[in-house]
């Protein structure tokens, strides 16, 4: 019989710097789930990412157990640091960044997300990655 789900949660944390305090602790502490089974697999799994801020998302389950699955670091940090940017446009339709995305930079960073993305073609992976940069104010060259 499967095992019936307690919760699914999505967090925000650096790469291979979980530890007890918040988020980690006081999020998985709430559902009585025994946070030093996530903290010290999530950093080992993701200490070649360090320093890095990547998304876990993390199931537990009744019976207290948990399964988790770390997603690379998110599509608009890496438009961000690809063009040395700090943010977006606030109003993308009218203000535009200064800097534009060159090809190249949008199948370095379509190639890394491919992983992490619901498609198998790097064409469709560089619509999605064009998609975020224009919704940031970034232009993307033809």
């Amino acid at each position: 019989m499967a095992k019936v789900v307690k919760a699914n949660l999505k967090m925000k944390i650096k790469a291979g710097q979980a530890s007890a305090a918040p988020p980690v602790g006081s999020t998985l502490g709430q559902y009585g789930v025994n946070m030093m089974d996530f903290i010290n697999p999530f950093n080992d799994a993701t200490k070649d990412m360090m320093g890095k801020t990547v998304t876990a998302h993390i199931t537990i389950y009744d019976d207290r157990s948990m399964e988790f699955r770390v997603v690379s670091e998110a599509t608009d940090d890496r438009i961000r640091a690809a063009l040395g940017i700090q943010k977006g446009s606030g109003r993308p339709n009218s203000e535009k960044v200064s800097k534009k995305l060159t090809q190249a930079q949008l199948q370095q960073i379509a190639e890394e997300k491919a992983k992490d993305m619901n498609a198998d073609d790097v064409a469709a992976i560089k619509k999605m990655v064009a998609g975020t940069a224009r919704s940031m104010g970034v232009e993307v060259e033809a």
